[in-house]
């Protein structure tokens, strides 16, 4: 290459990094800028009626996971804290395997018809998102209340004598969550499924394999690209759900989303809150670091 060429080139790449870097420090400032400044409150000491004073603690972070008996100063675990967690992160997990049990036939249900048909189906799917979370979740909550229709129904046909008590439970949230985020399942499966070939399927049937074989050693096998992509999209918004809990859970079933506004709202501890929002956000990055390295492991595979 000639010293003209080169020149040439690094005129074009400083042009571009000139285009670019405007855009990039917006986006800097816009994504990472309150990050910092959450991380710089769990770093500070609790106002009295709300925000911070300006002076290094690690108040928030130790309430984390201990909290102080006000009467004789000793330290022992924050049980409502850690209770809060585990509900956060088991009911996440659980919605994740329920929409990929509900999803997975709904997405192969798809995959395998027609090319003509499979829009009017994908439409079904994505029909929710036309629909404000905020009603969904209302919606859900007059199907399973007492005197909502499930139990109307229930009642009607003599199945049941008096109404099931379904709201405020961690049933209501499951049920509200996995019909909330079903469709962020079913998309990424679908796209796996649509390219699979069916071929595979009366080559493991002439090696007489069967119906649970084909199903755990050629169908999972392909479609784990879009399980595992399903699981995140699901696991990650469930983690931090706000609306859901707070309609179908009435305040009594807090999670670690509903937590941290509490934080900011009536316990005018903004270092605290803070403090959990960076917990969220490490949890949110592990799960998305272990679907990084199951892609990568993948493609290392093909």
């Amino acid at each position: 290459m000639s010293a003209a060429e080169e020149a040439e080139r690094a005129r074009t790449t400083r042009n571009a990094w000139a285009l670019v870097t405007p855009a990039l420090i917006v986006l800097m400032a816009a994504a990472i800028g309150p990050l910092v400044l959450v991380l710089i409150y769990s770093f500070l000491t609790p106002g009295d009626y709300g925000n911070v004073v300006w002076s290094f603690s690690l108040e928030g972070w130790q309430k984390v996971v201990v909290e102080r008996d006000i009467f004789d100063e000793t330290l022992h675990l924050a049980q409502a804290h850690l209770t809060i967690f585990w509900r956060s992160v088991s009911l996440s997990l659980v919605t994740t395997l329920l929409s990929f049990f509900a999803g997975f036939p709904t997405a192969w249900f798809i995959a395998t018809r027609p090319a003509s048909q499979r829009a009017f189906w994908l439409f079904l799917i994505t029909l929710p998102f036309w629909t404000n979370l905020l009603i969904r979740t209302f919606a859900i909550n007059q199907i399973i209340r007492n005197e909502g229709l499930l139990n109307t129904i229930l009642l009607k046909l003599g199945i049941i004598s008096a109404p099931l008590q379904m709201t405020y439970t961690e049933g209501a949230l499951l049920i509200g969550m996995v019909y909330v985020y079903l469709p962020l399942m079913v998309l990424p499966l679908y796209a796996a499924l649509e390219r699979f070939d069916r071929r595979l399927l009366e080559a493991a049937y002439d090696l007489y394999a069967s119906r649970w074989q084909v199903l755990l050693r050629v169908v999972l096998p392909i479609a784990r690209p879009g399980i595992v992509a399903g699981s995140i999209l699901v696991f990650v918004p469930c983690l931090g759900a706000y609306v859901t809990p707070r309609i179908l859970g009435g305040g009594k079933l807090m999670m670690i989303g509903n937590f941290i506004e509490l934080q900011f709202g009536q316990g005018r501890n903004w270092p605290l809150g803070a403090a959990l929002s960076i917990v969220l956000l490490v949890i949110v990055m592990a799960a998305l670091l272990i679907y990084v390295r199951a892609i990568n492991g993948e493609k290392r595979g093909v």
